[in-house]
């Protein structure tokens, strides 16, 4: 402490030196010609340039020595020094660009790493006027897109992105080009045409045309050739058009799936026929909504073994494969293709081993619970969320569920996140008790008891660390879990958003069930989240169907909708598909990943986000 106190009188009695030094300088010294201080860097010691600052004979040279100071406390993480600088200037700074600019990024660093983003882009925020040199630009929209990732806000940091191209040479630009086209890449269509209508800046404009095209156009190279061609001609300046992204040129030159034979493989016999139907269907209507004439749509019953369907598949001619739909099938056509050891044609799973090697041409789809999870964690990332809690079910699908949610949340925040698993019964309720923090807190309670006596009035605390809590439970724990977590947060601190997955949403549409659910968050496939024709039309020609079911007939649907999408969805991974079964991209090992759509039970009614 003593040490601290000392170097803040020492900083403040420098500052002040500084100052009389410039108040009592002859004019003799005033008229002296120096060489202006640079603030391109500041690779020395803070004492060193508050040194140079208390000698320096001009005003603006102190100054700039000052800043350069505070420069190099921010370079050491001592940010108490550099804040006294910085505030000590704020009153006279001299209405230099240059001084003033570095005095505002130098401010706004300060309350960045200091937690205060939005203070810090509030600050950092230069007049369009100032004359400033290219490096002292290029350090602006740096910073700037450095916040804006922080504040989770991609399409103001691709801005910030495209504006800090124009301020490098040439050969430095590729890696922002690149940034900025991984940055576009998962964003929705929608998106990308509603920025680029607003929008004056003609690169940052550029920017979000390409993608717009990349992803509208994917499925039909010639199509996509024709709009880039275009695209080119309207921006010959801009960054991409020497030289179009990587993944966009391999987009290009793949060749999409357009088989004429497509060969469905399912249980349509045995105890599994009843849940294959529901995807056949869903397959059957998605041919149906757009039907071809010179495409045939053939399905191989799986129930006596799924590689003798396979090679009654392949003896019919197939020239792609939809399914099989059970994980041992899976297993059994995949050992069946390893032992032939030849060409095989391409293939949609409607499943996902555990192990997965990837393969050429071989897809998985799957209404996978884990990728579920590992969505929510992205997803309440977004939403600002920083200390979740996890409630899971102690099962195998819970442990998975967990698990995923873990790995992705580690992924983008570098932070594990808390897990407590739960047992049915009374053992759910100390489990959430537990996990809150109200059974430490019951206990000493009872503690002061003891030693006060029994009529000491308290109430219980439940923790205030988390902001939110994640329920992976099944149809049946929600409504028990729901309750216990209501009546464990105390009258002191504020309960905190209520997150859940699909597993969890009850088939009950009754009013009184969802205001029991009020103010949870809920995942889901969006074609369940919006009512439509289609809904209505499913709803009356298979009215015993529950929620389970319409998510594989939806999944049958989208899997015939995919074909003649996969090869470039797979060669352009920004490239999203949207389904009636979420927002679908390809990953590198062949995997359909899914963002499911999200809605909220609020006043009894369950209301899409």
């Amino acid at each position: 402490m003593l040490k601290s106190l000392n170097r803040v009188k020492y900083i403040s009695a420098a500052i002040l030196l500084a100052s009389l030094w410039g108040c009592s300088s002859t004019p003799s010294a005033d008229k002296e010609q120096l060489a202006v201080v640079s603030l391109v860097s500041a690779p020395q010691a803070p004492a060193e340039y508050l040194a140079f600052a208390a000698k320096a004979p001009s005003k603006e040279n102190r100054e700039r020595y000052l800043l350069l100071a505070a420069n190099a406390y921010l370079k050491q993480g001592d940010t108490d020094a550099a804040a006294d600088i910085l505030r000590s200037m704020q009153a006279g700074l001299s209405p230099v660009d240059e001084i003033q600019a570095e005095h505002r990024f130098l401010s706004a660093r300060l309350q960045e790493l200091t937690g205060k983003n939005a203070e810090a882009l509030s600050t950092l925020n230069y007049p369009g006027n100032w004359q400033l040199a290219d490096w002292q630009w290029a350090s602006y929209h740096q910073a700037r897109a450095r916040l804006f990732a922080a504040n989770q806000q991609p399409v103001e940091q691709v801005r910030e992105l495209s504006k800090l191209s124009q301020y490098l040479p040439v050969k430095a630009t590729g890696e922002v080009n690149d940034e900025i086209w991984q940055l576009l890449k998962p964003l929705q269509e929608e998106t990308l045409q509603s920025f680029a209508a607003q929008e004056s800046d003609a690169v940052f404009t550029g920017w979000l045309q390409l993608a717009y095209l990349a992803k509208h156009y994917a499925v039909d190279p010639s199509s996509l050739i024709r709009q880039l061609s275009d695209w080119q001609k309207r921006n010959p300046y801009h960054p991409a058009a020497v030289q179009l992204p990587s993944d966009l040129q391999l987009a290009l030159s793949a060749k999409p799936y357009r088989p004429s034979n497509i060969a469905v493989l399912l249980p349509l016999s045995g105890p599994r026929a009843g849940v294959a139907n529901t995807v056949r269907q869903g397959i059957l209507a998605s041919y149906l909504s757009d039907p071809d004439s010179n495409v045939s749509l053939n399905f191989f019953d799986t129930a006596q073994g799924a590689d003798k369907a396979y090679q009654q598949a392949l003896q019919s001619g197939a020239e792609f494969v939809i399914g099989p739909l059970l994980q041992n099938e899976v297993e059994q056509v995949m050992a069946a293709q390893q032992a032939a050891k030849t060409d095989t044609p391409p293939q949609l799973f409607l499943n996902q081993i555990d192990k997965l090697q990837p393969q050429q041409n071989k897809y998985y789809f799957a209404l996978s619970p884990t990728q579920e999870a590992s969505d929510a964690a992205r997803r309440m990332y977004q939403d600002g969320i920083q200390v979740p809690l996890l409630l899971a079910s102690n099962d195998a699908v819970g442990q998975r569920m967990a698990q995923s949610f873990k790995q992705t949340w580690m992924e983008l925040t570098d932070s594990d996140a808390e897990v407590h698993f739960y047992d049915n019964g009374d053992k759910m309720r100390e489990t959430v008790e537990s996990a809150l923090g109200v059974t430490d807190s019951k206990a000493r309670i009872q503690a002061i008891k003891a030693l006060l006596g029994s009529k000491v009035k308290a109430d219980f605390r439940s923790r205030t660390d988390i902001d939110a809590i994640y329920m992976i439970s099944g149809i049946q724990d929600l409504p028990l879990l729901k309750p216990f977590i209501d009546v464990n947060f105390s009258v002191f601190a504020e309960q905190v958003p209520l997150y859940t997955s699909s597993r969890a949403r009850q088939e009950d549409n009754a009013k009184q069930t969802a205001i029991e659910l009020n103010n949870i968050t809920i995942s889901d496939i969006p074609w369940l989240l919006q009512a439509s024709e289609e809904t209505e039309v499913v709803n009356k020609l298979w009215p015993t169907w529950g929620n389970a079911q319409k998510r594989l007939y939806v999944m049958g649907y989208d899997a015939l909708q995919l074909v003649n999408r996969l090869a470039q969805m797979h060669a352009f991974p920004g490239y999203q598909y949207s389904g009636r079964s979420g927002q679908l991209t390809v990953s590198p090992d062949g995997v359909i990943d899914r963002q499911l759509s999200w809605a909220k039970y609020q006043r009894g009614v369950l209301r899409p986000l």
